[in-house]
């Protein structure tokens, strides 16, 4: 992405975040935008990956989707009677490999109600997530690759 769309992008989601739509704010935005674009620029490295916007429209859609979905099983299960669970952790073998993503895959996991990332190895091959309940981690597995993972690779690579 170019450095103007960039600082459009920090200026727009300020504007946002602000809830002020004004002048002013819009050119302190900018200029917010700009010095933060400034202080990262050494840490970033370009290595030449696309992010494919309607694939990222896609996972964020998944997202929106399990989030609810999620938050719906942890209610039913909160308010039953006899709360029937197994909580454990399980390792998830990643496919993803570069920081951003196996962070992204680590806040999705974690942002969805029952699920919390925990650990991720020194070689970044696995994450370790904790299931409010883990009684088929298999199945978690393949919900997580199927799911979160692919849509990461597919809208970053």
């Amino acid at each position: 992405m170019r450095p103007a769309a960039i600082i459009a992008v920090f200026a727009l989601v300020w504007l946002a975040v602000s809830g002020s739509f004004t002048i002013p704010n819009l050119v302190l935005g900018i200029v917010a935008g700009a010095l933060s674009l400034l202080l990262i620029r050494g840490h970033i490295q370009p290595d030449g990956r696309r992010i494919r916007p309607l694939k990222l429209l896609s996972l964020v859609v998944l997202f929106i989707k399990e989030l609810a979905l999620s938050a719906f099983k942890v209610a039913v299960l909160v308010a039953s009677p006899k709360m029937v669970l197994k909580p454990g952790i399980f390792a998830f073998p990643l496919k993803v490999d570069r920081d951003f993503e196996i962070t992204l895959l680590a806040n999705l996991i974690t942002l969805t109600p029952g699920t919390l990332s925990v650990d991720v190895s020194e070689d970044r091959k696995v994450l370790y997530v904790h299931a409010l309940d883990c009684s088929d981690p298999v199945g978690a597995r393949r919900d997580i690759a199927n799911g979160f993972e692919k849509k990461i690779l597919e809208a970053f690579r």
